[in-house]
């Protein structure tokens, strides 16, 4: 036992309670995370606090329900974890959280002052410099080495964390901090004040001529649109110009899915990349034209850009563009505010974007929504060639079991990947997913931090059953705080992907295939309903599960296939 481990005595307020007192101070009301010995100095307080506490049985998955929980309430979600292992268990899901803008304020416990410094004292836990672990991936790193220290320091990390771009950030704070006697008085009426990021008024005036004066606009909207709330913006703005939009996949969302400008999600299309290609001016909002976003870095657009971004190290980084370093919703209102009429074309109307990509002759471009409706036609038309019936068949059947209302949550699986491109969220901000950093096991914890947020509604998580493995100990959290999220667990033997990805490279797969539990008598035995269904009876299966209170799972014993990749031929 720890010389500094505290014995049963009358309580005297220390360091821990000066943490949950800032926490609440700052307007937190819930936090995530998982105990631990030098750390257990702020999980006592949290007795003695409004604070509610969902306790996950993984650091890691504490890390995915806290981002999700982020990204539900657009605020910050504390996580507070212990030293050590306890610390660095949370480094894949900080670094999601990083990719998805998720604000997630991380406190980690320390070994004593005596033991920091890089010298090797020993200490249980003992690194020799453990923030160092977390700087190439947080957006800041904070300390407190005294108890009077500790309400500032979170909420410098509250302010960072909320400040656009919202992104994870991480605060430690040794165990005998967080025991020492505390001789302040309670923490009352502590602020953090989030940074503005407003556009530059010069830059909006010409992004807003440059966009006035197109005959080709389009607009892809990635998820900066949706952490910042800004749908209703973008939509004032697309139809204001007449844009087609398309939304990346962490943008799902963004722009209402049946709207006749909506060039939804098929971001692995070449159809798609062309069209956007072709414009003669393509704003792009809240995304960095990565990987995923760029159809494998082959996008090479053949007019102007205008970039919006809030991650300046994202602004101009894979593309020449007029770059406006701003939040999404700022400067898209300040866009719809400067950008007049579209001019009128020489025959009263404007080329349709896409137009060299749908192929008419001159003169007789097409209106933007014929253009739009065009493309989709050739997405169909292409995935129907592939004869991916079933795939097709799953993924209807999710999104019709799934009321409006509902939020899904997917982790790295091939159902996921159809869902990133072919999916209708119908409803703004509902379907998040790992695609950001694209690390296994999101979905069902991640699914169980939105029905923290809003337990009136059912979540979706959707699972395959290697992504699952990883998620199996949160059956129990979920059946103790009585969460309604139903896990669908895709059940094809192995890690599907990789299957595929290494089948089409190598022509065989290896240490692909797995040996995996009866997922049905697994989670009957957390007490968690289960049942296994088919394809034909996915659709009654699993809105039956939706229906009903509390969590369930419903697993799917299926072989799914991706549908071809456009960006090899590129």
């Amino acid at each position: 036992m720890s010389s500094t481990t505290p014995t049963p005595t009358q309580h005297r307020r220390n360091g821990g309670d000066l943490v949950v007192e800032s926490l609440a101070a700052l307007g937190a009301d819930t936090v995530f995370g998982l105990p631990g010995q030098h750390a257990l100095g702020v999980f006592d307080a949290l007795r003695r606090s409004a604070l509610r506490y969902v306790g996950l049985r993984v650091e890691n998955n504490a890390g995915f329900a806290a981002d999700a929980y982020a990204r539900t309430t657009h605020g910050v979600a504390p996580l507070l974890v212990s030293t050590g292992p306890g610390a660095l268990m949370t480094l894949a899901a900080l670094q999601e959280a990083a990719a998805g803008s998720a604000a997630v304020l991380a406190i980690g416990s320390q070994v004593p002052l005596a033991g920091i410094g890089g010298g090797r004292h020993g200490y249980l836990h003992e690194l020799t410099d453990q923030s160092a672990s977390f700087r190439g991936v947080v957006k800041s790193v904070h300390t407190a080495r005294t108890a009077s220290q500790i309400p500032s320091a979170v909420a410098a990390a509250w302010e960072s964390a909320l400040s656009a771009p919202h992104g994870p950030v991480w605060l430690e704070i040794p165990q005998d901090v967080l025991l020492a006697e505390a001789d302040v008085p309670p923490v009352a009426g502590l602020e953090a004040r989030p940074r503005e990021l407003l556009p530059r008024p010069e830059l909006i005036a010409v992004a807003a001529d440059r966009l006035t004066r197109a005959r080709r606009p389009v607009i892809l909207a990635g998820g900066g649109v949706v952490r910042a709330g800004a749908e209703a913006e973008l939509l004032a703005l697309a139809e204001q110009l007449r844009a087609p939009v398309a939304t990346t996949f962490g943008g799902k969302g963004a722009f209402p899915w049946e709207h006749p400008l909506s060039l939804r999600s098929w971001m692995e299309d070449r159809y798609t990349t062309a069209f956007l290609e072709d414009a003669d001016t393509l704003l792009v909002v809240g995304s960095g034209l990565g990987e995923l976003s760029s159809n494998y870095h082959t996008f090479r657009p053949l007019g102007r850009v205008v970039q919006i971004e809030a991650d300046l190290g994202k602004l101009e980084s894979n593309h020449a563009a007029l770059g406006i370093h701003a939040d999404a919703r700022a400067a898209l209102a300040a866009l719809v505010k400067e950008v007049g009429e579209r001019e009128a074309g020489p025959d009263g109307d404007q080329d349709a974007p896409g137009s060299k990509a749908a192929g008419p002759g001159p003169g007789d471009a097409p209106s933007p929504e014929a253009a739009v409706s065009d493309l989709l036609a050739r997405v169909r038309d292409r995935i129907a060639g592939q004869h991916l019936d079933l795939e097709q068949q799953v993924l209807a059947s999710v999104r019709d079991a799934l009321p409006d209302g509902a939020v899904s949550c997917w982790d790295m699986t091939i159902l996921a990947y159809w869902a990133w491109s072919a999916f209708d969220p119908r409803r703004t901000n509902a379907l998040h997913s790992a695609q950001g950093a694209g690390g296994l096991g999101y979905g069902f914890p991640a699914a169980l931090g939105v029905a923290v947020a809003d337990p009136a509604r059912p979540v979706l998580a959707v699972s395959g059953d290697g992504g699952a493995m990883y998620s199996i100990a949160e059956l129990a959290t979920a059946r103790q705080y009585d969460l309604p999220v139903t896990w669908l667990i895709v059940d094809d033997g192995g890690y599907g992907i990789l299957r595929e990805y290494m089948t089409d490279a190598f022509g065989a797969a290896t240490a692909t295939e797995l040996t995996r539990p009866d997922f049905v008598a697994l989670a009957e035995s957390f007490g968690v309903p289960a049942l296994r269904t088919t394809p034909e009876q996915l659709r009654t299966d699993l809105a039956a599960a939706l229906a009903a209170p509390g969590p369930s799972v419903v697993v799917l014993p299926a072989h799914l296939r991706m549908f071809a990749p456009t960006h090899l031929d590129s």
